[in-house]
């Protein structure tokens, strides 16, 4: 585990500054030590693990090359940054990573000025250091721009679309690609398999580097003759290999794979390419939790495994007294291999997520109807369309806060032309410790405007399960699903199958004092806050379960508006545009007056910490919401 005493050289790093004073030799042992610090704070204090303990050396190596802050790092995703933060001024409050108030889940340049981008999403990088690099050259600046992103990411549009612009920018960028076969899950696709035969040609690899690095050294890499000489290098490279390199393709100088678990070899090689004009790329190999080996054996499990055991690596989770309800994602996982069985029709398609979503369970038994796209959820929609389109049935699971990269898809290629797709969205609502990049706050204010298209959320168990069914029904045109992250209220879920009316709601409880319309699974909290409110006051209180946010249940609306003076609408998404907002209007329209209290997420980014820690900030939780029944009892 940590060293300590005076061999001990993590303690005297605060900032980069102070790794650079160190020899090159030390190097290997403030990566032991950062690695072993990650590793003992993690196993009590649950965060990204694997990841981070995947590119130990490579953040030792950046940081000792380049003159960060100065320069810019520019890390993809983040998940992979805690060894970053380590070193650049945070070790001292690293224990506090992910908990309210304590460090953010992701580099954040509100946090550090070493955090040069919010980086919670994937395959931003390439494209956000190239704004960077391109800055850099129109100031005249001689700063040195970084962007690192993984092979999973990379899989991703928008890695390729900056890819695509570096090579027509004057630029000096390095791009590192950290290539470990995988994201969470296996990485799939065409770059997969490119990179693997990219390692397979390391003969010529390693023979073209010592030819470029003599060549530095004789001075022959001047600005004038590196063009010609890298056209030559495609072109011997093509002719014995019958094989373009992509990168090389674009006038994207490529470097590796090197050994990226190497620290003194990585430094020499970013030490070669530092100073070097135009675009470069170095591939470097490493493996997904690097020094731990539960974690190198399941590098899935460990992506971000909770509290463990660090001596053993084996997981340590309560057992309940009683027995706890599944969580959502699981339902839809058994429904949907279900329904797959009885439907012929039925595929499913993630993008990256087969396990987070709990898609793999149709996964393994039905493989070939099962398709992980990799991270590239716009293709996903698309897709899933051109599936829709010649008569299957895609059930298309997203991250809800992942969704919002394919809405043009979701318009474009679904809405409009009416098509079959089922897109289910998971982690909808807060999320907990992953943040505001990872909140599903703004699903239901930016579907509700889309023509044609049908948004639900279940109750519970059984009604998730009922509008999967009830999805993939004939005639149903494209049809939103979304609930949250983790466990439900049943621990009986199982259900008959069967269909519900589509934009049809329910009354749950009769009360002639004030109104709750809720959507989703928020409705449980808010039946336990009324069933409290009624006991501590003399008070009489309906609650409705809209089940539809899109189309509204217009009937109920009526009977709601005229039995009741004041309504509290109640849902786990922006308050700005969703079911309140949906309410308000069809009240206005319809020339009914009634107060409406609209309880929802606020016009803000809302931070990073424990689920129920969340909701009773915002005023979501059970005692909030209890307080607005009974002041809005009381006003009638």
């Amino acid at each position: 585990m940590e060293k300590n005493g005076p061999q001990d050289l993590l303690t005297n790093i605060q900032f980069p500054a102070d790794l650079r004073q160190l020899p090159l030799e030390q190097l290997p042992q403030v990566c032991d030590e950062l690695r072993q610090t990650i590793i003992r704070i993690l196993a009590d204090n649950p965060g990204h693990f694997a990841s981070s303990l995947g590119v130990v050396e490579l953040t030792v190596a950046l940081h000792y090359v380049f003159d960060t802050p100065n320069d810019r790092l520019v890390w993809d995703v983040g998940h992979q940054a805690y060894g970053h933060k380590i070193l650049t001024g945070r070790r001292d409050r690293f224990h506090t990573n992910r908990k309210l108030g304590g460090i953010k889940p992701f580099p954040s340049p509100a946090e550090s000025e070493y955090d040069t981008c919010t980086c919670g999403h994937a395959s931003n990088s390439i494209s956000v250091a190239l704004g960077m690099a391109v800055a850099a050259h129109q100031q005249g600046s001689d700063r040195k721009v970084v962007a690192i992103i993984g092979d999973g990411s990379m899989s991703g549009g928008l890695a390729f679309e900056g890819l695509n612009n570096v090579s027509s920018s004057a630029n000096d960028l390095l791009v590192v690609l950290n290539d470990n076969n995988m994201s969470i899950d296996r990485s799939v696709g065409g770059m997969k398999q490119y990179l693997h035969e990219m390692h397979s040609s390391s003969t010529y690899n390693r023979i073209r580097d010592r030819i470029g690095r003599k060549l530095l050294q004789w001075g022959w890499m001047n600005d004038s003759s590196k063009k010609r000489i890298v056209r030559f290098n495609n072109a011997v490279k093509s002719l014995l290999f019958n094989q373009h390199n992509v990168f090389d393709g674009m006038n994207i100088r490529y470097f590796g794979p090197e050994d990226g678990h190497d620290v003194v070899g990585l430094v020499k090689i970013l030490r070669l390419v530092k100073e070097m004009k135009g675009p470069k790329l170095l591939h470097i190999h490493t493996v997904k939790g690097k020094g731990y080996e539960p974690a190198e054996k399941n590098p899935t499990l460990f992506h971000a495994p909770g509290k463990f055991d660090p001596e053993t690596g084996e997981r340590i989770e309560a057992t309940p007294d009683t027995p706890r309800p599944p969580k959502f994602q699981d339902v839809f996982g058994h429904t949907l291999l279900e329904l797959a069985r009885q439907n012929p029709k039925i595929v499913g398609v993630t993008p990256a997520m087969p396990s987070g979503c709990s898609m793999n369970i149709m996964m393994k038994k039905l493989p070939e109807r099962t398709f992980d796209v990799g991270i590239a959820e716009g293709h996903a929609v698309t897709f899933s369309a051109g599936m829709a389109k010649d008569g299957l049935m895609p059930f298309c699971n997203i991250y809800s806060s992942f969704a919002q990269r394919a809405y043009d898809n979701l318009i474009h290629d679904v809405a409009i032309s009416r098509l079959p797709v089922v897109l289910c969205l998971d982690r909808a609502g807060l999320v907990g410790e992953d943040g505001p990049t990872h909140h599903g706050a703004f699903d239901l204010a930016y579907l509700r405007p889309i023509p044609g298209l049908t948004i639900c959320s279940p109750l519970d168990e059984h009604e998730l399960r009922r509008m999967m069914f009830t999805a993939q029904l004939p005639d149903k045109g494209p049809i939103v699903i979304r609930y949250p992250r983790g466990c439900g209220v049943l621990t009986d879920w199982r259900c008959p199958l069967e269909s519900i009316e589509v934009g049809k709601g329910r009354r749950l409880k009769d009360g002639t004092d004030v109104a709750v319309l809720t959507i989703g699974p928020v409705g449980n909290t808010a039946a336990a806050a009324i069933e409290e409110a009624e006991t501590e006051q003399p008070i009489s209180v309906a609650h409705y379960d809209m089940r539809f946010l899109k189309p509204l249940d217009e009937v109920l609306l009526a009977e709601v508006a005229a039995r009741h003076s004041h309504i509290i609408t109640i849902e786990d998404g922006a308050v700005t545009g969703g079911l309140g907002s949906a309410v308000v209007e069809w009240m206005a329209d319809h020339h009914f007056t009634p107060r409406v209290t609209r309880l929802g997420l606020p016009d803000r980014f809302i931070e990073h910490g424990q689920p129920n820690e969340l909701y009773h900030i915002v005023g979501l939780d059970r005692e909030a919401i209890k307080r607005a029944v009974c002041d809005a009892a009381t006003q009638r």
